[in-house]
């Protein structure tokens, strides 16, 4: 498994967090990664999931290294800030 994934946008396909979108903050082995969202899955609790359970999206949050290495909520905040500006460029493009 390649560090590419690290930073990518996913949505979950299988269980109780079906349909959300998270990032992949960290690569666990060749099946399982770790991912967040700052919400519901804060990065100090990160949920791991197998990679056939997920669904990657093409675009990637820039600075994640930075993200993860503030300190407090900040890096929660900010990855939320950075899904939704996702879902807001995605919108636009249905619209």
């Amino acid at each position: 498994m390649t560090s590419e994934l690290v930073g990518r946008i996913v949505q979950s396909k299988a269980g109780r967090d079906k349909g959300r979108r998270f990032v992949v903050i960290a690569i666990e082995d060749d099946a399982h990664v770790r991912i967040a969202d700052g919400n519901m899955r804060k990065i100090a609790h990160a949920k791991k999931k197998k990679l056939k359970h997920l669904c990657f999206e093409h675009r990637c949050v820039e600075n994640l290294a930075q993200m993860l290495a503030a300190t407090g909520g900040t890096a929660d905040a900010a990855l939320r800030r950075a899904l939704a500006l996702g879902q807001e460029t995605e919108d636009k493009k249905e619209g």
